[in-house]
């Protein structure tokens, strides 16, 4: 028993040792984001800034249209959601339950893909966009959600191997097709995968500033990641607001999280990506 209880309070330990880790960061940033510019980078560090500085806040928000580029973002992430939810469902439902001839290569080969990095493939795709004449518009940001992601395809199909079949087959006996067994039966009880997904292609659209910065040239069209790139210049970096600016745009991740938790812990532990 008490060899129990010495383990259990190991454990929590390590466990609050662990979470303090990960914390400091966050706790910096909530410092540096109440301090004049000079104390940022005093040694040894100020954790409490004196004087507070609270009109970072509202001055760092008004000092490019984060506004706009709220909505801006906003827009790309929910577009891009509704994307990947429809192209990669209907394609991880076929390659976890249909039949057809090469299912099974296709399929390495869709992973083979999560291979290439991104710099291999950055130009070539830039390069068809470009002749489009998509560039400088959110349409490069988008359209490419519509035709799937290996990743989250792989992630759904992982889930939908777990569905029994005989709910398909009582369904199939009552006349329902494909497409009517995969909105009526599998996607109600798929919700903790979609929420996985959303969350993920939410988080991923909020945070990619890559993307926005080689394919959006017109300034009332930037996203939130590039606003904050407005808050360095090639003498000076505005510590406090992009502090600022930057637990602001923590918010909507972190509210997506909270009111999706439940949904994507179960969506993560089962789709095989647990630990």
């Amino acid at each position: 028993m008490k060899r129990k209880r010495l383990a259990l309070a190991v454990s929590y330990t390590l466990a609050i040792l662990v979470a303090i880790l990960f914390l400091l960061p966050l706790l910096w940033m909530i410092s540096s984001s109440l301090k004049p510019n000079y104390q940022v980078f005093e040694f040894p560090p100020r954790w409490l800034p004196h004087p507070v500085q609270w009109s970072n806040y509202p001055e760092a928000l008004t000092y490019v249209p984060f506004g706009r580029y709220t909505v801006n973002t906003l827009f790309i992430a929910v577009m891009t959601i509704a994307g990947h939810l429809l192209s990669c469902t209907l394609v991880a439902y076929a390659f976890a339950r249909l039949q057809a001839p090469g299912k099974n290569t296709l399929f390495v080969i869709m992973l083979a893909t999560m291979m290439l990095p991104y710099p291999v493939t950055m130009v070539p795709i830039y390069i068809g966009f470009k002749t489009l004449g998509w560039v400088n518009s959110f349409r490069p940001l988008i359209v490419p959600a519509f035709f799937g992601s290996p990743f989250y395809i792989f992630l759904l199909r992982q889930f939908f191997l777990t569905l029994p079949p005989e709910l398909e087959d009582a369904a199939r006996v009552d006349g329902a097709n494909t497409m009517q067994i995969l909105w009526h039966i599998i996607l109600p009880i798929s919700r903790p995968a979609m929420a996985t997904v959303a969350v993920f292609s939410f988080q991923a659209a909020w945070n990619d500033f890559l993307g926005p910065l080689i394919y959006l040239n017109d300034q009332s069209k930037y996203t939130v990641s590039l606003g904050l790139n407005f808050f360095r210049s090639s003498y000076d970096v505005r510590w406090g607001y992009l502090m600022a600016a930057s637990l602001v745009t923590m918010l909507p991740v972190i509210l997506v999280f909270l009111l999706a938790q439940r949904q994507f812990i179960r969506g993560i532990a089962l789709t095989g990506l647990k630990g």
